[in-house]
């Protein structure tokens, strides 16, 4: 049991985390988004989901590792994740560069890719709990892309004082 709980604190540290890193303000509404931006109150509970399902996913991972290098590796690619996780939210919201979080958002994928490919022979099932965590990311980054399509440049221009 003690696995699930581990997965599911690190999970919770880290959708607090990026709360508190994510402000909707002047700024952000000031930006122009696309039609189909799903609404602002369904990206919190979908990222509960989302890191609840990968917690639940280290957690079998875990436990399915069949030796220590195993689960070593089951840690690494978890934390990589985490940090690119973890920064996409100051990106974007704190520091008001959704074109660097462009650029980021490839990093996470990348580490979302490394999970399903790391995790497949260790637990398939691991592995498959990552897909809608994978297929969040993807609508994410292509919304972030289209965001800075049109509202770019970002830096010293006048949404970036708002």
């Amino acid at each position: 049991m003690t696995p699930y709980f581990v997965a599911g604190g690190l999970a919770l540290l880290l959708a607090a985390a990026g709360g508190l890193t994510t402000s909707i303000g002047g700024w952000y509404r000031a930006l122009r988004k696309p039609p189909w931006q799903p609404p602002d109150w369904l990206f919190g509970p979908a990222w509960t989901i989302i890191l609840g399902l990968a917690a639940w996913s280290a957690a079998i991972a875990w436990k399915a590792a069949p030796d220590a290098i195993a689960r070593r590796d089951v840690v690494i690619l978890f934390a990589v994740n985490a940090v690119f996780h973890f920064l996409w939210s100051p990106l974007f919201f704190r520091w008001r560069r959704p074109d660097w979080a462009l650029i980021e958002v490839v990093f996470l994928w990348g580490s979302l890719v490394a999970l399903v490919v790391g995790l497949w022979p260790i637990s398939t099932n691991a592995a498959l709990l990552i897909l809608p965590y994978l297929a969040w990311v993807s609508f994410a980054a292509f919304l972030n892309l289209n965001i800075v399509q049109r509202n770019g440049p970002f830096g010293g221009n006048k949404l970036g004082r708002l």
